[in-house]
């Protein structure tokens, strides 16, 4: 990282040209140093057409050709979603790894083919503010604050400062650790999360879904979460007002007792028969099942 540090500091005293010679990485936080240290004419092509090309993922200045179907796409998951979606022939459909992306890439404003870098070797325009030479990732939108996470070998967005990397579980510390609990699908789309370009939430039991996902289980009034039955946010109001509601009902099993299991505390406790809910004994929820 010092060697890194040192070769990001030293770049606003380099040119476009120097710069063309070698990939670097960039973020946010240097763009505008670089920026402020070329010329007005380097200044232009550094900026020309940012923003203005791109896709649905990523603003960039350049298309990537794929490497396994020599194909041109905007981004690896243009390509994905074009040849693995359920028009195409099953045995036909394929996706690039993360890290067998390109190794060309195609200028959106001069149309030059070139091996993987920043600068255009043509027309000088910089092709991503945002670059990192080892997930060949270009972006302009720097206001995801991206970073390229070494414990995860992958490009994450938010800021290096907002974020702890957990060697068990790749997640922000204060947690409640699952371990690989990135490594995972999400449990209602399934989707993989680690290379997910969705947000994700970590649930209080620390397992992870989707944030879209969590807010239709929602919706649906589903608040457990689907791998371990614990409740996904804080229930004590839906206990209290679930309390004043049997409290009104008639209950024709009196005297029949069951045991239940607590989801949430997992305690298990002996108690009364109702035909609704069973309350635990321990932590008072009715995030319970008979046993």
């Amino acid at each position: 990282m010092g060697a890194m540090d040192v070769q990001l500091e030293s770049v606003a005293k380099l040119n476009v040209e120097v710069l063309a010679q070698g990939s670097l990485l960039f973020d946010g936080n240097h763009t505008a140093q670089k920026i402020n240290g070329f010329n007005t004419d380097d200044r232009e092509r550094f900026e020309k057409g940012s923003m203005k090309y791109g896709c649905a993922h990523y603003r960039r200045r350049c298309r990537i050709r794929a490497p396994c179907c020599n194909e041109i796409f905007d981004c690896r998951h243009c390509h994905n979603e074009a040849k693995n979606s359920i028009g195409i022939d099953t045995m036909r459909r394929h996706e690039i790894p993360r890290h067998e992306v390109q190794q060309q890439v195609i200028c959106s404003l001069c149309g030059t083919e070139q091996e993987v870098r920043q600068i255009c070797i043509n027309c000088g325009v910089c092709m991503g503010k945002y670059f990192c030479e080892v997930c060949k990732l270009f972006d302009d939108d720097v206001s995801k604050q991206q970073y390229h996470c070494h414990g995860c070998g992958i490009c994450r967005i938010g800021g290096r400062e907002n974020f702890f990397h957990c060697s068990k579980c790749v997640l922000k510390n204060s947690h409640s650790c699952v371990e690989g609990a990135m490594h995972h699908d999400c449990p209602i789309c399934f989707e993989y999360l680690f290379e997910s370009t969705n947000d994700v939430s970590v649930l209080p039991c620390g397992h992870t879904i989707h944030e879209n996902c969590l807010k239709e289980m929602e919706e649906h009034c589903q608040f457990s979460c689907p791998l371990c039955s614990k409740s996904v946010c804080d229930m004590s109001k839906a206990w209290e007002r679930l309390d004043m509601e049997l409290a009104s009902l008639s209950d024709s099993c009196d005297n029949k007792m069951v045991r239940i299991l607590c989801n949430d505390c997992g305690a298990v406790s002996e108690v009364q028969f109702h035909l609704i809910a069973h309350k635990c004994q321990n932590c008072k929820s009715y995030n319970t099942r008979q046993i």
